[in-house]
């Protein structure tokens, strides 16, 4: 397969002091989706947001490492440069302009494609996600929660991404929705021929929907591995998809590890435990 996406020991440093990837490395081939996983803080916000251009924001910067998208480097890019060579990101808030139409969030955004194909592209969103055709002059801010993530990926799609970022897909959404909006994105997939790096906090949703999975823990890859292996490994089992007092002892041991690694005190990981076995926080 091709490697669409290359992410090589990057590190992000926020305010010239706070360093919060350290050495983050991962591939993507194309036509895949892969998860990013890990706890409230771990980095994984920060990732898309640096593939994405939006870290500049932030008062961060990339110091070093670099991220390579079809063979060109996208570091420190702004991220409407990034969004012109085919990077879309669905963030983790503010998805939708709530005072527009479905149809009208969906006309907004800036896009590679020619008229022709964006119309295309707009009915092709509407027949993924039928309850967005029934509402198309619905306001956004009157659309229940699944319907605002529908509305929040159908506008990144009429963009023409080959990649497609998504922050927290379940975050705030009954069971019901997270498994409708799984399989939609399935199919999206494998119809618009789409990439997808998704970061989800549920282990369970995103190991169910990726085809390959990273663990994030303190700004450092600490495991990765396709769907099956992480399913299998033991670790993954221990520490996201079961729980107890093993799981809370070995993320304390492993973060303390990676703390001292990185030259800086180890945090207070209990309540960090607790928010993988609560369910999604910020990330």
């Amino acid at each position: 397969m091709n490697c669409l996406l290359s992410v090589n020991a990057i590190e992000v440093v926020y305010k010239r002091a706070i360093r919060a990837l350290h050495g983050v490395s991962l591939g993507i081939d194309e036509g895949r989706i892969v998860a990013i996983l890990g706890a409230n803080g771990a980095g994984k916000t920060t990732l898309l947001r640096a593939i994405s251009g939006f870290i500049g924001l932030d008062a961060a910067r990339i110091s070093a490492g670099s991220i390579v998208f079809d063979g060109v480097r996208l570091e420190n890019r702004l991220p409407h440069q990034i969004a012109a060579l085919g990077v879309a990101i669905v963030p983790e808030r503010d998805k939708v302009f709530p005072k527009l139409t479905v149809a009208e969030n969906l006309a907004v955004p800036v896009s590679r494609l020619q008229a022709p194909e964006r119309r295309r592209m707009t009915e092709a969103v509407y027949a993924h996600f039928p309850a967005l055709a029934g509402r198309r002059d619905s306001l956004a801010g009157l659309l229940s929660g699944g319907e605002r993530q529908m509305l929040a990926i159908g506008a990144k799609l009429v963009c023409g991404p080959r990649l497609l970022l998504i922050d927290e897909l379940s975050l705030g959404l009954s069971p019901r929705i997270v498994q409708e909006l799984s399989a939609q994105l399935r199919r999206i997939r494998q119809d618009l021929r789409l990439t997808v790096l998704l970061v989800e906090q549920n282990a369970a949703v995103a190991l169910a929907l990726a085809d390959a999975a990273y663990v994030l823990e303190n700004g450092a890859i600490a495991l990765q591995g396709d769907r099956a292996s992480m399913l299998d490994n033991p670790m993954i089992r221990e520490l996201y998809l079961g729980g107890g007092t093993r799981r809370r002892n070995y993320r304390d041991a492993r973060t303390e590890r990676l703390a001292r690694s990185h030259g800086a005190p180890a945090p207070d990981t209990a309540g960090a435990a607790a928010q993988v076995t609560r369910g999604p926080s910020h990330g």
